[in-house]
């Protein structure tokens, strides 16, 4: 339970650059979370090169990339949705921002639901297993280790692993928050209008809001991916975007 509560606090973290700081009203925040889940169970399980030739020739071993280098690259794509999905928005606010979002979010999961054929992709429903565990330098997050005297079993290995994870995101955030870009934030959810007389750049200044955000997002979707081993659009749904906004509200 505490590992779950754990990666929904980096998603809330992460959304609240978008929500908290910019003013931005995201109810399709669980897309950004399903694109670094879905990066990661490509890149470090047996899917890709079970239904693409071309790729199970060039690795004929298999896709085994270990998941620290799958987080940054899950990152970086769920950052480039984020700006995928600002751009569009750079005039709407409020409500209308919140159903175009939250559109954004449902089409994201109908996608990984169907893209199993006519080209097997994401394996629609049934998902994607076999991601590959956590290791960091030979150390297996899945296996039980005796650490000074002490028998650590993997979910109390995992609980310290998002621990550390969590309190990183919480440190970059504090910094974004009192940072020149962190104020720009601030000023354009107090008074856009007030924002742009004083010369921020207001459009710059949100799609960096949508990408560091989502970028969070895939972080933490990485994570959950290779902690489950399995990923499917079940754990995708609009009511996870939901449980995720209210921690962010409900939390201040």
């Amino acid at each position: 339970v505490l590992d779950f509560a754990l990666l929904y606090i980096m998603l809330a973290l992460g959304l609240n650059i978008v929500v908290g700081f910019a003013g931005l009203l995201d109810l399709g925040y669980i897309a950004f979370y399903a694109v670094g889940a879905y990066v990661t169970a490509f890149l470090s399980s047996p899917h890709l090169t079970s239904q693409f030739e071309w790729i199970a020739h060039l690795f004929p071993g298999g896709l085994h990339v270990p998941v620290w280098f799958t987080i940054p690259i899950g990152a970086a794509v769920a950052a480039i949705f984020g700006i995928l999905l600002g751009a569009p928005t750079l005039r709407l606010r409020g409500d209308y921002l919140a159903i175009v979002t939250l559109g954004f979010g449902e089409i994201i999961r109908i996608f990984m639901n169907n893209l199993d054929s006519p080209v097997n992709i994401t394996n629609g429903p049934k998902g994607i297993t076999g991601v590959e565990p956590i290791s960091l330098f030979g150390f297996d997050f899945f296996s039980n280790h005796e650490i000074f005297g002490l028998q650590a079993n993997p979910v109390y290995l995992h609980y310290y692993l998002f621990v550390t994870l969590a309190v990183l995101i919480a440190l970059v955030c504090v910094r974004l928050q009192h940072s020149r870009m962190g104020r720009a934030w601030i000023a354009v959810r107090e008074d856009e209008t007030a924002a742009k007389a004083m010369g921020i750049n207001t459009r710059n200044i949100k799609l960096l809001a949508f990408a560091m955000g989502a970028s969070f997002g895939g972080v933490a979707g990485g994570m959950f991916s290779a902690f489950q081993g399995f990923v499917s659009p079940e754990s995708f749904t609009f009511w996870e975007s939901i449980v995720v906004l209210s921690m962010v509200v409900l939390g201040g």
